[in-house]
């Protein structure tokens, strides 16, 4: 049985201010790598063979900070990069929410070929590390489009808000994905919706 632990970056300023982050590479603030920590001291360090990281500076340094105390393998896969949301980006959500009410965002990554981005990294990890407990930090709309995608819509994007340093738990067993749990947060001790 594969085991992967998506474990959702640490907060960002844009994360407090309510904006768009997309694929705009802003970094954690101190809240987020202590969010961080508290991901890392919950984690048990017996239990996982490798971390997997998106290549944005949020995600690397979050993974980077659980990995400190575990010193496993750390890879960076390009297909867990967060969605490009295009001009909606760099804006809060009330801004969006006026300037693109249907959230068409001029050179936005269509859906389509996120979702396909996203699950050919989550198949890449099956077939490259089978029977493996592996740790992948990534992103909100990444996290979500994998929940959504396993559970046929039922949570996930549009449904499910995935909160920072959030982590959520999928398996790969008689040939298919399961989600054990998703979006558990009793590890931080400042917990914000």
């Amino acid at each position: 049985m594969t085991t992967i632990c998506l474990i959702r970056h640490g907060e960002t300023d844009w994360n407090l201010q309510k904006r768009l982050q997309g694929a705009t590479d802003i970094p954690l603030n101190q809240s987020g790598e202590n969010q961080a920590k508290e991901v890392r001291d919950s984690i048990n360090k017996g239990s996982w063979d490798l971390i997997i990281t998106s290549p944005l500076s949020r995600a690397l340094k979050t993974a980077k900070i659980v990995n400190s105390h575990m010193n496993l393998p750390l890879e960076i896969y390009p297909e867990l990069l967060e969605r490009s949301f295009g001009e909606g980006e760099g804006h809060t959500f009330a801004e969006n929410e006026e300037r693109f009410p249907n959230r068409s965002f001029p050179s936005i990554e269509p859906i389509v070929d996120f979702e396909q981005r996203v699950m050919s990294g989550i198949d890449r990890i099956r077939n490259l590390h089978p029977n493996k407990n592996v740790l992948v930090v990534a992103h909100g709309a990444v996290i979500n489009i994998i929940l959504s995608t396993l559970s046929q819509g039922e949570i996930g994007s549009g449904k499910t808000k995935v909160v920072n340093a959030s982590l959520s738990t999928i398996h790969y067993m008689d040939e298919q994905w399961k989600i054990k749990n998703y979006n558990q947060h009793d590890h931080l001790t400042n917990f914000q919706t």
